[in-house]
C-alpha cells in the first residue's frame, strides 16, 4: 500500500530510489568537480563561471547538475506522465504560458546555496523532490562535501545513506523548551524583520549555514531543532523547500507556515511567501504561536 501513496501505481519504488542515487551521486561528482577547479565528469565544461540572475548567482554547476538530473528523469524511468519543475525549466514554461499540471512533479533544485558554493563552503546541497497534486511525497537532498545522501519517504521514513550504501537514522535532539532550542538560519540572507523575530524568540543558540537542505539536516542530525524563513523582497520557490520539506515530515518533524497551514506546491508562481518555520516536530504549536503573536504586535501587515 506504501508504494501507491508515494509514487505511481505502475513505478517500483526500490527501482526508483536505486536510479536516484545514481543520479545523486554522479551530481555530487559534477559539483565536487568544480568546486576543486578539476575537469568534471560526463562532458560538462570546466569553466565555472557566474551570472547574476533574479534571485542571485547562477553558475555552470547550476546548468549542468540541472542537465544531468532532468536528462537521467527522462531517459532513465520507464513512466512518463510526471512534469520536472527546476528554476530553469519554470522559465521556460513561463515563457510558454503554460503550468505544471500533472498529479505527479518532480521539483529540483540543483544546486541550493549556490553562494555558499561559490565562497567555497561546504553547505551547499542537491534538492529532488516528487511532489503528488502538490504535497511532496519523497524528499533527497545530497549534500556532497559531507558525503550524505538524505531520503524521506512520507508515511514511512527518513534516513541518511553515504556513497558505499551505509546507513544512519535520524536523531532528533531532545530538546523541548524554546529557551533550549538552537535555530539554524541563514549565512547569505539577513533582514530586520526576521531578525526582530528572532530576538522575541530567546533560542538557546542560533547557528548559521547555507542552503535549506543542509539546515533541514543538521535538524535530522540533532545539532539544531527549528528553522524559520521569512519572505522580504524576494520569496523562496517551490525548489528551495519540497525537498527538505519531505525529509523533515516523513522524519516526524514539521515544516508549516507560521499559522500551522501547509505549504502547497506548484502554484502558478512557485513561491513559498510568507513566514514558513521547520522544526524537530517537539514544540511546533508553540513556535507557531509565538510566532503569529509577534506578526500580531509589531508587524500586523506582513500578511496583508
Amino acid at each position: 500500500m506504501l508504494i501507491d501513496f508515494v509514487v505511481p501505481k505502475d513505478v517500483e519504488l526500490s527501482t526508483l530510489l536505486d536510479e536516484l542515487r545514481k543520479l545523486s551521486w554522479a551530481a555530487a561528482d559534477v559539483l565536487m568537480a568544480y568546486a576543486r577547479g578539476e575537469e568534471p565528469p560526463y562532458g560538462f565544461p570546466k569553466s565555472l563561471t557566474v551570472e547574476q540572475g533574479g534571485d542571485g548567482p547562477v553558475s555552470a554547476a547550476d546548468m549542468a547538475v540541472n542537465e544531468l538530473l532532468i536528462s537521467g528523469l527522462k531517459d532513465n524511468l520507464t513512466y512518463k506522465e510526471w512534469d520536472i519543475l527546476s528554476e530553469e525549466t519554470s522559465k521556460e514554461k513561463t515563457c510558454e504560458g503554460s503550468h505544471y499540471e500533472k498529479d505527479w512533479c518532480w521539483i529540483l533544485d540543483p544546486l541550493d546555496g549556490t553562494k555558499d558554493f561559490l565562497q567555497g563552503s561546504e553547505n551547499y546541497a542537491v534538492h529532488i523532490a516528487l511532489a503528488y497534486k502538490q504535497k511532496p511525497k519523497i524528499g533527497i537532498v545530497l549534500i556532497p562535501e559531507r558525503n550524505e545522501l538524505w531520503f524521506g519517504i512520507i508515511g514511512s521514513s527518513t534516513w541518511c545513506e553515504n556513497r558505499e550504501g551505509i546507513k544512519t537514522p535520524v536523531s532528533f535532539s531532545k530538546r523541548i523548551d524554546i529557551s533550549e532550542l538552537v535555530l539554524v538560519s541563514s549565512k547569505n540572507h539577513q533582514q530586520s524583520k526576521l531578525l526582530n523575530l528572532l530576538s522575541t524568540m530567546c533560542f538557546a543558540e542560533t547557528k548559521r549555514i547555507g542552503s535549506v537542505g543542509c539546515k533541514v539536516a543538521s535538524i535530522l542530525r540533532g545539532e539544531a531543532d527549528v528553522y524559520i524563513s521569512m519572505s522580504g523582497k524576494t520569496s523562496p520557490k517551490d525548489w528551495d523547500m519540497a525537498a527538505p520539506h519531505a525529509l523533515i515530515e516523513a522524519a516526524g518533524g514539521m515544516f508549516t507556515h507560521a499559522d500551522g497551514s501547509n505549504l502547497i506546491y506548484q502554484n502558478k508562481n512557485y513561491s513559498q511567501s510568507g513566514c514558513l518555520i521547520a522544526s524537530h516536530g517537539i514544540n511546533h504549536k508553540k513556535l507557531c504561536q509565538k510566532t503569529m503573536e509577534f506578526f500580531d504586535k509589531e508587524e500586523p501587515k506582513y500578511f496583508v
